[in-house]
């Protein structure tokens, strides 16, 4: 059902989306019509005011029939602020079809200059209201338009519902730091949320004005009827001369029944023995439109009806009303410009939409090339091979990008002889998942952590399954933007319930952001896994993972310190920046470094292996093969803006080249190869997913080696908000060398700041331990933490420390309780 109004939503978006950007143009300038006028006609519609009587509407018709003797006079417009003029429209002459209308001083009844420009403001409500149509046709082209609107505002928001529909900031927080087309879709959705009410009070009320079969519908609901412009008179009997028009009586009765009137509109038949009507406003009318009727006798001034606004029925108040809501007038001048910029929004949505569709449709076309170019690769995943010997190769896919990424991986195994089944999950079934003993899943994101339209049927199917998986083997692959707080949700929702079933995992979920190039090459290396062959046989993922240099910064390198000298381990540097002052990040947030201007003296003939022990925890591996595409390095910041610089934790990775040996791209330039005074090209990454709990919790911190960067982070931050419910736990390897942080960390025992700290050390002769291990040994206390309401923060490598920080807490509580701290944003992690 989503997938279909996706596709209308889409549809009706690219065709009648780009009409109503018309309609949200003209409608924008319309909104200040008349201020506009008032600006380009200075001294036309208001003058300055004078110490003068205000002549009345019957010295105003007077002045006017004097101007125009010929002519008939069939409106009269006065105000009673003092400086604004009189307006008086002039009946049609003979075969044309409006009149002139004139301008006279409300003090001398003298003409004033014309109103230009006027003729343009009516074309533009032309093409508003009839899109320059015949009128007729005009209002029902318009009535469509405006159920498509209708129809796009309600379809996207049902098609944006985020799963924690009771938290405003899903509804309406636009985060400004994602980037491409996640920040298209969030200006898209959130900013529609934002007018989507406004949106709909626009297009009920063109479905008002454009259908009679409606309009007369909701005015019988309304209990109204629609007053006839002007009711005729008797006929005088042939020969007899009506009496004379008395328009000073008339305006006398007026003013007696309305005196607080603020606008008065006098519609003067052209039978003399049909009655005078005057549409007015009072002076404190809740809105412009808020209009009283009254009828009087033209010949004796006689009172025939008089409905003030004030004494309408609520049904006659609400459909006098629906103009002002409209327009916004109905909620003063803060309404206008509330409606103005809606309007104004809508060639947005238009262009937005557009981008979106076009990007779409380009992941689709590069996902339909994979596709054929697997097809015609060769036998590997026919038919031929059972489930039992064949890989499952399935992906949940919403612009193309984890189809791509699937297909190449399957044309990789198929290459090497490995029979592969490729699905997407739109089409499998639990009991079809039996069959296969190993699978692979690729599982994008969509929005906060949802799974893609097109695997929502498959999501539902599973959480329901009674099938049981424990002769399968899969890993998942799950591609992400951490700049949402739900970073690969549905990569991790299937991770976790495909264990429930008994499935074993080959490694914890690799997770993918925005193309990260380190984190497909640990997935080249679960297909090497299971083609069997040798290193140099690993299948290569064709990506790339370059990002524009456009939202880089410079930062200079002013310290760089070797914090574990004598270490059995690879060298862990503190990399000090100094940059922008100004520069602002939260505690866990992560850099992106450009090592562009970076060039090994000999580049090896072999590809590196990743760096599993890199300062990267928001997943970043590294290679420095020369013929490996140049990409940004993400190392999670370890200081906070109010420490004035910018602290890094960079492992150095050494590896075995065909050269000989060789350093990390990134890490061997910022450890060794840059000096102290170089420029480094920086970009900040916020990193929802891993920040500070919003509410003052208990926190516990686990990590290992290099993850210590995004620990200090936090610790820093706590510690400056006075904060005492700390505990750390960390993992190193060798007491004696490897005490990362040891003073600062010391310090902030001795305050108080750390009431339990456990450091563990694996690699001691006096016996080792692993982080994981230590938590077995203080499992209880670990509990009462939990039950009290702490949140835990892991941050370190993903082989091994957070695979056994999520498999210790899964003993401990239980695999529900722990996936409702995941749910409740209690189980924090950024681990590589």
């Amino acid at each position: 059902m989503k997938k279909l109004w996706f596709q209308l939503h889409w549809f009706v978006g690219i065709t009648a989306g780009t009409i109503l950007i018309l309609i949200g143009l003209t409608g924008s300038i319309l909104s200040f019509r008349e201020e506009l006028l008032d600006f380009l006609n200075p001294g036309v519609r208001n003058i300055a005011v004078q110490n003068a009587p205000v002549l009345t509407p019957p010295q105003i018709a007077a002045a006017a029939k004097a101007l125009h003797p010929d002519a008939r006079i069939a409106s009269i417009i006065i105000y009673s602020e003092p400086g604004s003029t009189a307006r008086v429209g002039l009946a049609p002459a003979k075969g044309a079809q409006r009149g002139e209308a004139i301008f006279l001083n409300p003090y001398t009844g003298a003409l004033l200059p014309p109103l230009h420009y006027d003729e343009v403001f009516e074309w533009v409500d032309s093409l508003h209201r009839h899109l320059l149509l015949p009128r007729d046709a005009g209002r029902i082209a318009l009535g469509i338009l405006a159920l498509c609107l209708l129809g796009l505002s309600l379809s996207g928001l049902y098609l944006r519902w985020p799963r924690r529909a009771g938290d405003w900031r899903a509804w309406l927080k636009l985060d400004l730091r994602l980037k491409g087309r996640s920040f298209l879709w969030g200006l898209h959705s959130v900013v529609g949320t934002w007018m989507m009410l406004g949106y709909v009070i626009f297009t009920l009320t063109g479905v008002y004005w454009s259908f009679d079969v409606v309009r007369s519908t909701v005015d019988g609901w309304l209990g109204v009827t629609r007053v006839a412009r002007e009711v005729p008179g008797p006929k005088p009997a042939k020969g007899v001369k009506p009496p004379p028009v008395d328009l000073a009586a008339s305006w006398a009765t007026f003013e007696s029944a309305a005196p607080n009137w603020r606008m008065a509109f006098l519609r003067i038949p052209e039978r003399a023995t049909a009655p005078l009507q005057i549409v007015w406003t009072a002076k404190d009318a809740p809105h412009v439109r808020a209009r009283g009727r009254m009828a009087l006798n033209q010949q004796t001034g006689a009172m025939i009806k008089n409905e003030p606004y004030a004494e309408m029925t609520v049904g006659g108040q609400a459909q006098a009303s629906i103009y002002a809501l409209h327009v916004g007038s109905f909620f003063g001048m803060p309404g206008r410009i509330v409606m103005f910029l809606i309007s104004l929004a809508l060639p947005g949505f238009a262009i937005t939409g557009w981008m979106l569709y076009l990007n779409r449709r380009k992941q689709k076309r590069s996902a339909a090339a994979e596709r054929k170019k697997f097809a015609a690769a060769g036998p590997g995943s026919g038919p031929a091979a059972t489930g039992a010997d064949a890989v499952l190769l399935a992906y949940a896919s919403q612009t193309g990008a984890a189809e791509r990424l699937a297909l190449q991986s399957a044309a990789a195994l198929q290459a090497a002889g490995v029979a592969v089944h490729v699905h997407s999950l739109e089409k499998l079934t639990p009991p079809q998942l039996v069959k296969y003993k190993r699978a692979l899943f690729v599982a994008s994101s969509f929005g906060e952590g949802e799974p893609p339209d097109a695997a929502r049927r498959f999501n539902r199917l599973l959480h329901t399954a009674a099938e049981e998986l424990q002769h399968m083997q899969y890993a998942v692959l799950a591609l992400g933007d951490r700049n949402y707080a739900q970073f690969c949700g549905f990569g991790h929702a299937l991770d976790a319930r495909l264990r429930t079933m008994g499935a074993q995992a080959l490694h914890p979920t690799i997770e993918v952001d925005n193309g990260d190039a380190g984190a497909l090459a640990r997935w080249s290396g679960t297909l090497h896994a299971l083609i069997g062959g040798s290193a140099s046989d690993a299948p290569e993922l064709a990506l790339t993972a370059a990002v524009a240099d456009t939202d880089y910064a410079s930062w200079r390198i002013v310290g760089r310190e070797l914090l574990n000298p004598g270490s059995v381990g690879d060298g862990l540097y503190e990399i000090t920046l100094s940059g922008d002052p100004a520069a602002d990040w939260r505690p866990g947030a992560l850099a992106d470094i450009w090592p562009g201007h970076y060039t090994p003296a000999a580049a090896p003939a072999a590809a590196a292996p990743p760096e599993t022990h890199s300062a990267s925890p928001g997943a970043q591996a590294t290679q420095a093969d020369a013929t490996t595409a140049v990409a940004p390095r993400r190392y999670s910041l370890a200081s906070l803006p109010s420490d004035g610089v910018l602290q890094l934790l960079v492992r150095q990775v050494r590896y075995e080249g065909a050269s000989g040996p060789a350093l990390g791209l990134a890490s061997g330039w910022l450890t060794d190869g840059a000096q102290v005074g170089d420029e480094v090209r920086v970009r900040l990454i916020a990193n929802p997913a891993f920040d500070m709990h919003t509410e003052a919790r208990p926190a516990i911190y686990i990590g290992n080696g290099s993850g210590m960067a995004g620990l200090r982070s936090h610790l820093r931050a706590r510690v400056q908000a006075g904060q005492q419910r700390n505990w750390l736990i960390f993992g190193e390897r060798q007491r004696e060398f490897d005490s990362v942080c040891a003073q600062e960390i010391a310090g902030w025992r001795a305050a108080g700041m750390l009431p339990e700290l456990d450091l563990v050390f694996s690699r001691d002769v006096t016996g080792g331990e692993y982080v994981q291990d230590r938590m077995h040994v203080r499992a209880d206390v670990l509990r009462d933490w939990i039950a009290e309401g702490a949140v835990l923060y892991v941050c370190g490598s993903l082989q091994g420390m957070a695979g056994g920080v999520d498999a210790a807490l899964e003993e401990m509580i239980g695999r529900a309780a722990l996936d409702d701290l995941i749910e409740t944003g209690r189980y924090r992690r950024d681990v590589y």
